[in-house]
């Protein structure tokens, strides 16, 4: 019988488990299926201790861009940066091939951050997650990569997800002809700016709690570099600013609190690297485009996550957001 196309597959997490023992050579116990995002992500815990195994898609990841990741963690590892680290199995190769209904994949065993995400942070803790975001830019801002990643300009930012989006609003014409309008307003703000004195780097850009564990011990440790990308560094600095807006839309965080825990993240980068005035003015605009290439990227993997979220009402929820950062945080 004919096997049908397949798009996006689940790899089953026993099978999975079975193939990392083998070719890892290592006492799994039980690996477990995490959530499915750009990549699918499992929990694989052993005799000694968890392992995250993350299974790309070439539709998302290209084996070139899957090496530019591991050559960007191999960079932090090396300089001391406090992040996940790719593991080799006993033949020293980390992409491990697996063939799924809809072709190749390619899976990465990676270790296992301590700790847990905080839903809110001691001055210390501030001062920390500025401290390592500066001490990775350290290293990110100099490293050559020998393969790709996404570069973050304003065609990836601005121009393509505007375009991507545009069938998205078709039941809302006017809320695109708004978007259009601000992201424009946006971008010219922001290029009225000396941008190439801009810091830039390998920038993670999704740098939310979600992705960075603290321990018992105040260690923090940063993981999930699927969208890190060559752009300005302070993209990071306006992940932390959407936390933070977040907060206060939804949370009830004071808007003066939010203010006061950002600056100690800002004092804490500053203490280890360098950040401009208008670089720092400038964060809520790379904030607006960094939700901007989001939106953009959430519908156009739809199809594959079946984001029931995704409509109408959610459209204009969203760009109430992103208008209200425009005008109280961009001063439009």
């Amino acid at each position: 019988m004919e096997i049908f196309p397949v798009q996006y597959s689940t790899l089953s997490a026993l099978a999975l488990g079975e193939r990392v023992a083998t070719v890892y050579n290592l006492p799994v116990t039980q690996c477990r299926y995490l959530l499915r995002g750009v990549s699918d992500t499992y929990v694989v815990t052993t005799t000694t201790g968890q392992y995250i195994l993350k299974v790309y898609r070439d539709a998302h990841r290209s084996v070139a861009e899957i090496n530019g990741e591991l050559a960007l963690l191999d960079a932090l590892v090396s300089g001391g940066a406090q992040v996940v680290r790719p593991i080799a199995n006993p033949a020293g190769e980390r992409l491990l091939p697996l063939q799924a209904p809809e072709g190749l994949r390619y899976a990465v065993l990676f270790s296992f951050a301590a700790g847990r995400t905080l839903a809110g942070f001691s001055e210390a803790q501030l001062g920390i997650i500025g401290r390592e975001m500066a001490f990775n830019h350290n290293i990110t801002a100099v490293v050559q990569l020998p393969w790709p990643r996404k570069a973050y300009t304003h065609q990836t930012t601005v121009e393509r997800p505007l375009s991507l989006l545009q069938p998205a609003f078709d039941e809302y014409p006017e809320g695109y002809a708004l978007l259009q309008q601000t992201a424009a307003r946006v971008a010219g703000k922001l290029a009225a700016y000396d941008t190439a004195k801009f810091n830039v780097g390998y920038c993670h850009y999704d740098y939310f709690p979600k992705n960075f564990f603290f321990d018992g011990e105040d260690k923090m440790t940063l993981f999930d570099f699927d969208f890190a990308g060559r752009g300005f560094l302070a993209y990071d600095l306006a992940s932390i600013f959407i936390h933070f807006y977040f907060d206060t839309r939804y949370k009830q965080k004071p808007r003066e609190q939010a203010k006061a825990e950002m600056d100690t993240i800002v004092a804490g980068y500053r203490q280890l690297r360098a950040i401009s005035g208008e670089e720092l003015e400038a964060i809520p605009l790379l904030a607006y485009q960094l939700l901007l290439f989001y939106l953009g990227f959430q519908y156009e993997n739809f199809d594959d996550w079946s984001n029931f979220f995704f409509s109408t009402r959610f459209l204009k929820a969203r760009l109430e957001e992103m208008e209200d950062i425009a005008s109280e945080y961009c001063n439009l």
